[in-house]
Parts: structure tokens; sequence; C-alpha cells
């Protein structure tokens, strides 16, 4: 019997399918694909994810170096971008709920310290047992070391725990360390694999 989950926020429980990106970029006159290409840099976003820059720190680097490379128009894109806070799947959420009733379930999520202020937003924060964020564990997924840390909180071996993530690379990651690792691609796909997991 596996004694906890540990589930992924963005992309498994948080979709941003209304985030328009390429509309903001065309409102404040940035390239397509700039935003995201600049936000989501790894020698930027770890840092941001792993805690040892904040969130509001994070984004304002991200409008400074817009504006160097496109002029105007990049601050008021990361203001606009940033606002969002993306929307519950409730498909996914139904699922947390019950797991809840026969398992712990921790939220492990590579996230910078806006975390805790998205989830009370999207009305998440009362959904967990625990809540990881790599921002406060210091090291983020695929990191082995981000899945012994949430183990060993819960004062479980890996093999006692699941693991949902809609990345491929971190499931991989989680699978080798020893938990029971599933690669999310929609509710219903989800919910076979815990059924299967008992």
């Amino acid at each position: 019997m596996h004694e906890a989950l540990l589930i992924d926020l963005d992309g498994v429980l948080r979709s941003w399918a209304g985030q328009r990106t390429g509309v903001i970029e065309r409102r404040h006159g940035l390239p397509p694909g700039s935003l995201t290409a600049v936000a989501f840099a790894p020698e930027r976003l770890l840092p941001a994810v792993t805690g040892r820059v904040t969130d509001a720190d994070w984004r304002a680097g991200v409008a400074e170096e817009l504006t160097r490379r496109h002029g105007a128009g990049g601050a008021d894109a990361v203001r606009e971008w940033s606002a969002p806070v993306g929307e519950a799947d409730a498909d996914v959420l139904q699922l947390v709920r019950a797991q809840r009733r026969v398992r712990t379930v921790a939220l492990l999520s590579n996230a910078t310290d806006r975390l805790r202020s998205d989830l009370r937003a999207l009305s998440l924060d009362e959904e967990f047992d625990v809540v990881f964020s790599s921002a406060e564990l210091g090291v983020a997924k695929p990191e082995r070391a981000v899945f012994t840390l949430a183990c060993a909180a819960l004062g479980l071996a890996p093999e006692q725990c699941l693991f949902v993530d809609d990345s491929a690379e971190h499931v991989a990651a989680a699978a080798q360390v020893g938990l029971e690792a599933h690669h999310f691609r929609s509710a219903a796909e989800l919910s076979a694999f815990l059924a299967r997991c008992g």
C-alpha cells in the first residue's frame, strides 16, 4: 500500500489554458515567443524556483531583459502576463479529494515564493495535507534530492509514495529514486493509475 501521493501543480492540477502570452506580446510590441523565452531561460528561472531570488525579483528581471532586448513594452507585458493565476482542473481536483480519504496527499511543485498565494487565489490552499515548494526546499525537480527530501519529511520511504507529474523527465527521476511514478496526460489516465495502485 502506498501511504502518500505527491502531485505536481502546473500541467496537472493547474491549467494555463486561458493564458494568452502571444496576445500579450503583440499588444506590447514584443516578438512572438520572447516573453516565455526570457522568463523560462534556465539561468533565470532556476534561481527563482529554488528560492535564491524572489518571485518579484524574477519578474522584474524578466521585464528588464525584455526592455533591454526589445525596447519599451517589456514591463507592461510582464505585469499583464503575471496577473492571472491559472485555473484548477476540476476532474483532477476530484481525484485529489478522493485520494485524501485513503492516503496523505502532498503537492510537490517547482515554484517561486508566490506558490502559496496562488494556491489561496485558486482556493486550493486547503486541498493538500502538505505543500512542498521547490523555493522552500532549495532544490527543484528533476534533482533527486527533491524527492528524497519530500519523502523524508513525510516519514516515508520513496517506495511508499506515488508521484504524478506532466514532465517525463521529472517522472523518470522520481522512478529512479524509488517512487511509483505516473506521467500525467489526462484525468482519466490518472484515475486508472490510482485505481491500479490501490
